[in-house]
């Protein structure tokens, strides 16, 4: 199993999160996903507006191509990136890994 699946032309990807980071940044892989710290608190749904925000930056989407699909008021979470054409340097390298 690896931090990350594919749902036809969609991502599913798998993330723990550390909110109240100094900055935004994937870190590397926890266990079987990938971690992920975020600047934001998980107060009133900020980290998971922020998380979407840095997503569609990194994949090159529209925030609206983002979807949280498990894990609203957990560290672990999953989201989907649709139809995902660009991928960051860090996905690459950790994909190869997985």
């Amino acid at each position: 199993m690896s931090f990350y699946q594919w749902q036809n032309k969609d991502l599913l990807l798998k993330l723990h999160v550390q909110p109240r980071a100094k900055e935004n940044s994937i870190t590397g892989i926890h266990g079987e996903m990938l971690k992920l710290k975020i600047k934001s608190p998980p107060v009133d749904n900020k980290a998971n507006k922020e998380i979407v925000s840095y997503l569609a930056k990194e994949f090159n989407v529209t925030k609206s191509s983002v979807e949280l699909i498990s894990g609203q008021i957990s560290r672990d979470k999953r989201f989907l990136i649709k139809e995902a054409k660009v991928f960051p340097k860090w996905f690459k390298e950790l994909s190869e890994q997985a």
